[in-house]
């Protein structure tokens, strides 16, 4: 692989960049320090921007007649409306973005699990919500990468997200150039890829390029991204994965001797089995690519997504897989 495009991410700033937490704290994320090499963020705190301070009296999402409304319980100010001005008219200004790493729970930027109450007083949680900034943030842009923190250390989650964020800026970048001839060489470099996460999508998208003088190059483009943003839908699960490589062995299948060919069939077994990683299967590839000096497998984004200086398969213990 050769340059990867700089994705640009909206980020909590309370996360690496700034100690604007409510009690004056930075949190420290080693992925989002990795990431800063390769990634040109935006940082952003909802709270401090509709003058809350720092460090400041804690808000919380509280449940008044049906509605969710976000309180500051000491002061028993509500900051709602501020809020929501605030979202809306950061999120309409955002543009060429790929995705998002926000606090996690937070009543302002958590995308899930957040507390909700009942009343100021205290009290147990009565269920969990979105906060009012990452709830819209999941509205507007929930077809980007989109993640909060506590779910990057897992490796899954993990590895998916940096494909997507690297992939998304791939696409943005060529779209600004416009070239149809980018176009398919992109397509092409991703089809393995692609088939990894979906068959289904990877057909869509050739079936757009296909049918390219029914389009003007505008709606070819979009119709394109379009499709793309479907990819993402569910992980790469094993037995699509493990489909992608027959489909790429079939490439060495003249060149292969049969001593080859069990082996490579009793590593797909073990993968099956959950007793060898997937990488092994890829690393397999890769080297065979090498010594055919096949140049169009080796081009495909498949064998390395993202740049390699990001891959750690240390885990949070969390749904821990290959």
């Amino acid at each position: 692989m050769g340059a990867y495009a700089k994705p640009r991410l909206v980020v909590s700033r309370c996360l690496e960049f700034d100690n604007c937490r409510y009690n004056g704290d930075v949190i420290h994320h080693p992925t989002i320090r990795k990431l800063m090499k390769y990634v040109d963020f935006l940082t952003v705190c909802p709270e401090v921007e509709i003058g809350l301070g720092t460090p400041r009296e804690t808000i919380r999402i509280v449940l008044q007649d049906g509605e969710q409304r976000l309180v500051q319980p000491k002061t028993e100010r509500d900051v709602t409306a501020d809020i929501e001005r605030f979202s809306d008219a950061y999120l309409q200004s955002l543009e060429h973005i790929d995705g998002f790493i926000l606090k996690s729970r937070s009543p302002s930027c958590g995308l899930k699990e957040v507390k909700l109450y009942t009343s100021t007083e205290k009290g147990p949680a009565v269920g969990s919500s979105s906060g009012l900034f990452g709830g819209k943030v999941l509205k507007k842009f929930g077809h980007l990468a989109v993640e909060d923190e506590g779910r990057l250390n897992n490796f899954l989650i993990r590895e998916r997200f940096f494909t997507k964020i690297f992939l998304l800026a791939a696409y943005r970048e060529l779209k600004k150039e416009g070239s149809l001839e980018r176009l398919h060489d992109f397509h092409e470099n991703n089809r393995y890829l692609f088939l990894a996460y979906s068959r289904p999508t990877l057909k869509l998208l050739t079936r757009i390029l296909k049918n390219k003088d029914q389009h003007a190059q505008d709606e070819l483009f979009s119709l394109y991204e379009k499709g793309l943003q479907r990819l993402f839908l569910r992980t790469a699960r094993y037995d699509s994965s493990l489909n992608a490589a027959r489909e790429m062995v079939k490439t060495f299948e003249v060149q292969l001797n049969e001593r080859e060919k069990s082996h490579f069939l009793e590593m797909m077994e073990k993968v099956e089995e959950k007793k060898e990683p997937f990488s092994s299967v890829l690393a397999m590839l890769k080297s065979w690519a090498y010594r055919f000096e096949n140049e169009e497998l080796l081009r495909q984004s498949w064998f390395q997504p993202y740049p390699e200086d990001l891959l750690e398969i240390s885990d949070s213990g969390k749904g821990r897989d290959y």
